[in-house]
């Protein structure tokens, strides 16, 4: 007579949950999901939507108006400028960001090397500038008189290149990469210190290199108030500084009290965007950022979690 067994019990684990908690979880996961998109989503909306619309029932998924008068206005400048104002910032993006990545990285592979004599003395002298800084007065003293660099196009691009705060991040994840029996490996066979930074560190130092690279060039692409301080050649405009003299061409109007007090003033300012142009300037700005992210975001949630403590 065979023997009855019972049914063996399939092992849960500390951290299993429920059908129940894991559907509680989605939801909550989900809900926090829409908040971030939402907003997002009714910038866009809002940046379409009549002036009018927004005055009488302000900012709306469902708005009563469609429009394009904010887009109109703020490309309403000359076709040319706008092509140079964003081919300054293009340029001026990619040459920043990738610049300061090679600049930053083999500054940060030097002092993390603990070989090199002047480790210490570099990496006090990059950390003493997070301490003291020579302020905007000097900085505008010493990049127009000194180095002569007012009204041109390094002045945007040079004083950014080099930032401490990236060296020293850039440092940890070598020195907590685990790269020295590489490097050592490499010396025995041969390899020069150039080639062990380009065919050994730079490939592992991806996510890293994706992270400093995406705030790095959301800093370039953002530059308006260096241009308002150093530059007034009109071919040397970011497309942030020309979005930005749009809209004080926008308040302007609106506090001109000759134009209020006229019938056709009254009825100009009626129709002229105000907060639509305020949505519509943040759309021009942050959609490149939303357009590069997804390509960089495997890279990206790496690099945010290098140094984190792992169980």
């Amino acid at each position: 007579m065979t023997e009855m067994r019972a049914p063996r019990r399939r092992y849960r684990g500390p951290l299993a949950i429920g059908n129940a908690a894991n559907a509680v979880i989605v939801i909550i996961l989900g809900i926090f999901t829409l908040s971030c998109v939402l907003p997002i989503l009714l910038i866009y909306i809002s940046s379409f939507t009549a002036e009018r619309a927004i005055t009488k029932n302000g900012f709306s998924f469902f708005p009563e108006e469609w429009s394009v008068t904010a887009y109109e206005m703020l490309f309403g400048q000359s076709l040319r400028q706008i092509a140079t104002s964003y081919l300054n910032t293009i340029v001026l993006t990619v040459l920043g960001t990738v610049l300061s990545l090679l600049i930053l990285t083999m500054y940060a592979f030097a002092i993390s090397r603990k070989d090199f004599k002047l480790r210490q003395f570099l990496t006090f002298f990059a950390y003493f500038t997070m301490l003291f800084n020579g302020g905007m007065v000097s900085s505008y003293i010493v990049n127009s008189n000194v180095f002569g660099m007012r009204n041109t196009f390094w002045v945007l691009l040079l004083p950014s290149l080099c930032g401490a705060y990236n060296i020293i991040v850039l440092r940890t994840f070598f020195s907590s990469a685990g790269t020295e029996s590489l490097i050592e490996a490499a010396k025995i066979d041969g390899a020069s210190e150039f080639r062990i930074y380009g065919q050994i560190i730079l490939p592992i130092s991806k996510p890293a290199l994706a992270t400093i690279g995406l705030f790095t060039a959301i800093a370039y692409f953002s530059k308006w108030f260096e241009v308002l301080m150093y530059i007034d050649d009109r071919e040397l405009w970011t497309i942030q500084y020309m979005l930005q003299r749009v809209m004080k061409d926008i308040q302007y109007l609106r506090d001109n009290p000759d134009i209020a007090m006229s019938e056709e003033g009254i009825a100009m300012l009626a129709n002229l965007p105000n907060e639509s142009a305020k949505m519509a300037l943040t759309v021009i700005t942050m959609t490149p950022v939303l357009a590069f992210y997804p390509f960089f975001q495997k890279y990206f949630v790496k690099g945010l979690t290098l140094g984190a403590i792992k169980g």
